[in-house]
């Protein structure tokens, strides 16, 4: 009687054939199907930047037949009517729009992110937060609209004239003949402070996680505040920290309507921050789609897109290479 009841309870893990319930095989058959196309979504992401940078350099052949990339890359000259399709100014002025507005936003931005997370009140940082992360949502025309009616005037009448008075006038980087507000500065001013939330939140995040038991640690021996954050928090989320800058970098890089709003988008190698300069996004944005009748135009078009894919490209690549390299050194 007892072995019955025994039996009773034991659960029916197989059928009268010894096979599994159709129910596990549908959980596994489902398992498995999730599996694969998670797995094929991931792998099709990643070859994603490959689909596009084919595409790209399919539609530059054209002038890749013509030109030799030397010549592209080298030649100052930008005349499409004349057939003459020179990306040295737009290369040389995509950097210096770059260098100028991570320049401008890597300092505030770190400071920002320390505070917040190091020396902030809770409800200080609860209330500052939010206002710093809006700053993402704010599309970029606002930005240029912002930059044309309050950075381009304040640099024209104010910056300039100021920096071009005092002694570091003489040095050939702050002077410009007839300075209009548009040109370089003005448009790092306006990256800097669209990535300030960028590597804000990225660096506070990373500077957050850094156990407490090491800054305890720190204070314990008579370290001060400011020490341990140096010594002690920076050194353990560099990793982290470097990553947020180089998150910074790439969304300036790429970043189009509101520095063509603000850069003048003159083709010159730019010799000053006063200087009107052309960035690749800029070129792209304002001409494609025109001109299209002149030979060879939309393949140069293209082929500006795929300079600026590769330019981003080698830049991540090598700070993911440092950034490996610096994680292995730390373990």
């Amino acid at each position: 009687m007892v072995e019955k009841r025994l039996a009773l309870l034991e659960p029916k893990t197989r059928t009268r054939s010894g096979d599994l319930p159709a129910a596990g095989i549908s959980r596994r058959t489902k398992d498995r199907a999730a599996r694969r196309l998670m797995e094929t979504l991931a792998v099709a992401t990643s070859l994603l930047v490959v689909v596009i940078l084919i595409a790209l350099t399919l539609r530059a052949r054209p002038i890749l037949e013509v030109y030799s990339p030397r010549e592209l890359l080298t030649s100052h000259t930008w005349q499409p009517l004349k057939g003459l399709f020179g990306f040295y100014p737009f290369i040389i002025g995509t950097f210096w729009v770059t260098a100028a507005g991570m320049l401008l936003s890597v300092p505030p931005s770190l400071l920002t992110a320390i505070y917040l997370a190091e020396y902030a009140h809770p409800k200080t940082r609860t209330l500052v937060t939010p206002f710093i992360d809006l700053l993402a949502g704010i599309p970029s025309v606002v930005y240029g609209v912002w930059g044309i009616l309050t950075v381009v005037p304040f640099i024209e009448k104010t910056v300039a004239p100021a920096l071009q008075a005092s002694w570091i006038g003489v040095l050939p980087i702050f002077q410009s003949e007839n300075p209009t507000g548009y040109g370089v500065l003005a448009g790092g001013v306006v990256l800097a402070v669209m990535v300030f939330p960028v590597m804000i939140a990225v660096a506070g995040e990373v500077i957050a996680a850094v156990p407490q038991g090491l800054r305890d640690a720190s204070l314990a021996l008579g370290a001060t505040r400011w020490q341990t954050v140096r010594h002690v928090v920076l050194k353990r989320s560099r990793v982290g920290v470097l990553a947020a800058i180089v998150l910074g970098f790439s969304r300036a890089f790429g970043e189009t309507m509101a520095v063509l709003m603000v850069v003048g988008n003159v083709p010159q190698v730019p010799k000053s921050i006063f200087d009107a300069a052309y960035p690749l996004t800029a070129l792209i944005a304002n001409n494609y789609g025109e001109m299209m009748s002149i030979p060879l135009y939309d393949a140069a078009l293209m082929g500006a897109a795929l300079i600026l894919l590769l330019i981003i490209l080698v830049f991540n690549i090598g700070s993911r290479l440092v950034l490996v390299r610096i994680t292995r050194g730390e373990t």
